[in-house]
């Protein structure tokens, strides 16, 4: 039997709600602090009614099993026009009232709400990944892709045992969404448990790739051996950088050996962060005293002064820029700085021997990540607490020339200072996300990363 789902794509509006009209509506949102709401007066929620997933409209595309999953892939106007929230777990942690957040609602609710874009729940805790190759391609067909949050920790596969979708099968799923940001492809944009997930990914892909240079005898295409020889010195250089990197803590405690510690892309942050806090610029290493390599830092300061990753801009903009942090693990700023140090090598030397390299078992490095850059971070009484509280993730698309972006957060924009979700606390009015912090900055990477 298949699913009760509207077959026609949004809620609010009168005319049509597609990719078109959501990306117009978004705009008019950004455009000021005070015009009214452009949409429909009807409210997402009606007086007495929950807001929980699966219980009638606009939240009633949950993918609870394959039957829905084939259903789903049999009507493309549904994902076309929709987000798509991958749910690692059922909440993000319990807020100061003693709430369970299951703050995918929010994201929803401000879809719908700003620019009546559907959404489209996948539930990995309660289903596990359905076939990857369908998924990623049904992923990447609509706006936008939201991973959000989770309760479990990355740093210990075992807070994952309750869950249908392993902690491998979440960082395998994430490396391919990393993998399949293209000309036609969905942005995404990675939540604090995604967020984290996202920096796994980025060391794993690079040790992937690095493994498979290195083990590789022969291209087909390339009889000098030239472009193999390029790939195998670059991977040396990236392999014997990830195997001194340490990684450290605030009075210089080693957290992290090198790139083969389970610790190196995340760690527990030495103070956790639930509420407000202050997003400010992200200031990289002193060459003269940090431990971090010279070139990761000046490959970092490239990339820095070579793209702009909206969160930055948002943070020159803004007088303050306030956003829900919720978490106790933490990315490494080292992890990053190395992953965007790698990026940038692989692809430098991929690029003069693409039309080799697309031809044989390394395809898939034409996929990387460009570049990656640490966009903000967070202080308690002046002292920085994370110091990658978000990334920019570029791709550069040699043959177009096209820059596209997707991103990730350590904080919730989703959420509002109260930490409470849509359904525990009063629908917020178009009025009052006009001038937070959060929903205006989580409009603008869906804004942005449509544009691309």
């Amino acid at each position: 039997m298949p699913p009760d789902w509207n077959l026609q794509p949004g809620f609010l509006s009168e005319g049509d709600s597609d990719f078109e009209a959501g990306h117009i509506f978004l705009g008019r949102f950004l455009q000021d602090r005070h015009s009214p709401d452009p949409l429909s007066d009807r409210s997402i929620l009606q007086k007495d009614e929950t807001f929980e997933w699966g219980q009638g409209r606009p939240l009633e595309k949950v993918v609870n099993s394959v039957a829905d999953f084939q259903f789903l892939m049999q009507n493309p106007q549904l994902y076309r026009n929709a987000i798509a929230i991958i749910e690692p777990w059922v909440h993000v942690g319990r807020n100061p009232f003693g709430e369970e957040v299951r703050a995918s609602l929010n994201v929803a609710y401000l879809a719908q709400k700003l620019a009546d874009l559907d959404s489209i729940l996948f539930p990995m805790w309660s289903t596990g990944l359905f076939e990857l190759d369908k998924l990623i391609a049904v992923l990447s067909a609509g706006v936008a892709i939201v991973m959000e949050g989770g309760n479990p920790s990355v740093r210990d596969a075992a807070t994952f045992e309750e869950s249908k979708a392993s902690l491998d099968d979440l960082q395998t799923l994430t490396q391919r969404i990393l993998l399949a940001r293209s000309p036609t492809s969905a942005p995404a944009i990675f939540i604090c448990l995604g967020h984290q997930l996202a920096a796994q990914a980025h060391i794993r892909l690079i040790q992937q790739a690095v493994e498979q240079i290195q083990t590789l005898e022969e291209l087909k295409f390339d009889p000098s051996g030239s472009a193999l020889k390029a790939l195998k010195q670059v991977s040396v250089r990236i392999r014997n950088m990830g195997q001194t990197l340490k990684v450290k803590k605030h009075k210089g405690l080693t957290i992290a050996e090198d790139w083969s510690h389970p610790e190196f892309a995340v760690g527990s942050n030495e103070h956790q962060e639930v509420g407000n806090s202050t997003l400010y610029f992200y200031r990289p290493p002193d060459i003269a005293t940090t431990h971090v390599p010279e070139d990761l830092i000046l490959a970092h300061e490239v990339t820095h002064h070579e793209f702009e990753g909206v969160i930055d801009t948002s943070i020159q903009y803004e007088s303050e820029l306030n956003i829900s942090m919720f978490h106790t693990d933490e990315v490494n700023e080292e992890a990053i700085l190395f992953a965007n140090w790698a990026y940038r090598l692989l692809h430098d030397v991929v690029i003069p021997y693409r039309h080799v390299i697309t031809d044989s078992p390394i395809s898939w490095l034409n996929k990387l990540p460009y570049a990656v850059k640490i966009l903000c971070s967070t202080a308690t009484n002046d002292e920085i607490v994370t110091e990658c509280a978000a990334t920019c993730i570029y791709y550069k698309d040699y043959e177009t020339g096209i820059l596209r972006r997707s991103f990730s957060s350590q904080f919730h924009p989703e959420l509002l200072s109260d930490l409470r979700v849509v359904g525990q606390r009063k629908p917020p009015s178009y009025a009052e996300l006009k001038i937070d912090h959060g929903a205006r900055l989580f409009a603008r990477l869906l804004y942005a990363g449509m544009q691309e």
